[in-house]
């Protein structure tokens, strides 16, 4: 009986490889200065689902999950069918990075620059629906902005998921949390990490009080930022990646 011998990981995987390694390494690195980026739209994003459109995350699925449990158990008028659309929507849009990354395979820049496209031009929609319409909680209105935001948050999720950078994930930080205490050197850790954990947590609670103080006059602002910072970053990520790759070569 003949037995397939392992695949040889592709020169794509292993500049992936590379680049995970690299981003973990220093927070100067283009593709963690991007992740930071992006969590820190985390916290505009969800201070406008939470404080504009009705208590629910956008981004923070355990949030939601939270949520709509008590929601259901009726403490504190907390909605249900807003985390539900929520969820629904997350889920969705974490189905179709899904098949976006399996498609892009492990060409990391043009995976992660054109989700960041697909998260901008969703949150963009989600501007033009705040600025057009008056978007309330529990309304129709209110649900379609909810829907575009938590399809955007779930491609970053599943794009972000399968770039791997450990503690970046861009929307939770209870395993930076736990993973900056645990190993700090009262702990009998190492405290390597510290800095990219340290720095992951005070870019989302920027984001949440910058959003929390915009969002006390218009939805609109905190929205645009996250959009704009998207596809920002999306346009400076990409060329530096490549010159990166083309340097390290």
């Amino acid at each position: 009986m003949s037995v397939n011998p392992t695949p040889a990981s592709s020169p794509a995987s292993s500049d992936a490889r590379a680049l995970r390694r690299r981003a973990a390494h220093s927070i100067r690195h283009p593709l963690a200065r991007t992740l930071l980026a992006l969590t820190f739209t985390t916290g505009l994003v969800d201070a406008v689902s939470y404080l504009g459109l009705g208590h629910v995350f956008t981004a923070n699925m355990t949030g939601n999950v939270v949520l709509l449990g008590f929601g259901i158990a009726g403490a504190g008028g907390l909605p249900v069918v807003a985390p539900l659309v929520s969820l629904g929507a997350f889920l969705v849009g974490a189905g179709a990075g899904g098949v976006y990354g399996l498609r892009m395979a492990d060409h990391q820049p043009r995976h992660l620059g054109g989700a960041l496209v697909i998260e901008a031009s969703l949150i963009g929609l989600a501007v033009v629906l705040v600025a057009l319409l008056d978007v309330r909680p529990d309304a129709l209105s209110g649900y379609a902005v909810i829907t575009l935001l938590a399809l955007a948050m779930g491609v970053r999720n599943a794009t972000v998921r399968r770039i791997g950078v450990p503690d970046l994930t861009t929307t939770v930080l209870t395993m930076t949390l736990t993973g900056f205490a645990a190993d700090l050197p009262v702990a009998g850790g190492s405290g390597e990490g510290s800095t990219r954990r340290a720095a992951a947590v005070l870019a989302m609670l920027t984001g949440a009080l910058i959003g929390a103080l915009l969002v006390k006059s218009t939805l609109v602002v905190p929205l645009l930022a996250a959009a704009s910072l998207a596809l920002l970053a999306g346009l400076v990520y990409v060329p530096a990646m490549h010159a990166e790759q083309r340097r390290v070569k």
